[in-house]
């Protein structure tokens, strides 16, 4: 009996958590479409003017014509490669150094003030040394989207290895368990919460690593839309960009929260 009516409470409280979800989306997506229609209609009485903020009905007709160009999906696509093996990159060199610097606090002691440095320095102003370096082309928009947001990865997985419960660390060692098996056994499962926060902060830097790059750089891609439609004054061309990148930047990051969510739930 007990166990039937705390199955039936728990089904209520499943019930109020769906309900509540349904909700919190079904009012985002009135906020957003209210935001969209307030735009429209300023934008057709003249509040705002359509040429200095472009207007949804103009931004439709030119996401239309790129269509029809056939060179949409094109840039679409350039950006959101190049953003993608940026944050790859950036992710796995940021937490292949972050282990070697947790292997050896000598080094890890060394060169802590050189990431303090490297991560207060303005990253765009090594853009053009980076292009000079690897060329002009994707590579170096690529090598942009990695050095903006290796040092962050390097940091965080670094703070995440040394909060790790130091007692289990001493445990394994009374037990003569070498580095790796530490690293493996207890820093990397425990550090894991931190490293997926990393990667949610990797989307947004991989983002504006390739875009900074796009300005510098590009031919093609958002970020090259969005610099041409600012020097040709077309700014149906460049809000319709930005709000492509929004929806993109949205998506990777979705992509993460569902790993988190996965990884929580197998967890616990």
């Amino acid at each position: 009996m007990l166990n039937k009516n705390y199955s039936k409470e728990h089904e209520e409280y499943l019930k109020k958590l769906k309900r509540r979800k349904m909700a919190i989306i079904t009012v985002q997506i009135l906020i957003l479409i209210l935001f969209f229609v307030q735009w429209e209609i300023m934008a057709n009485l003249k509040i705002v003017d359509p040429f200095l903020v472009s207007q949804p009905s103009r931004m439709v007709k030119f996401l239309i014509k790129l269509y029809n160009e056939g060179t949409l999906f094109r840039h679409i696509g350039v950006t959101c490669y190049e953003t993608i093996i940026g944050f790859v990159l950036g992710t796995i060199i940021g937490t292949i150094i972050a282990i070697l610097l947790w292997a050896s606090d000598f080094i890890s002691k060394v060169l802590d003030p050189y990431l303090v440095v490297l991560n207060a320095l303005p990253k765009i102003a090594l853009g053009p040394i980076i292009i000079f370096w690897v060329g002009n082309g994707q590579p170096a928009i690529i090598a942009i989207a990695l050095m903006i947001s290796l040092i962050v990865t390097i940091i965080s997985v670094s703070s995440g290895f040394k909060e790790v419960d130091k007692d289990k660390i001493k445990l394994l060692q009374t037990f003569g368990a070498s580095k790796l098996q530490i690293l493996r056994y207890v820093v990397l499962p425990s550090s894991i919460p931190t490293m997926i926060s990393a990667l949610k902060i990797n989307v947004g830097l991989s983002w504006v690593g390739v875009i900074v790059g796009e300005f510098l750089v590009a031919q093609e891609g958002l970020g090259f839309l969005i610099v041409f439609g600012g020097q040709v004054a077309q700014l149906d061309m460049v809000m319709l960009s930005i709000i492509i990148l929004s929806v993109a930047a949205y998506l990777m990051y979705e992509i993460v929260a569902i790993f988190e969510r996965k990884y929580l739930r197998w967890r616990g």
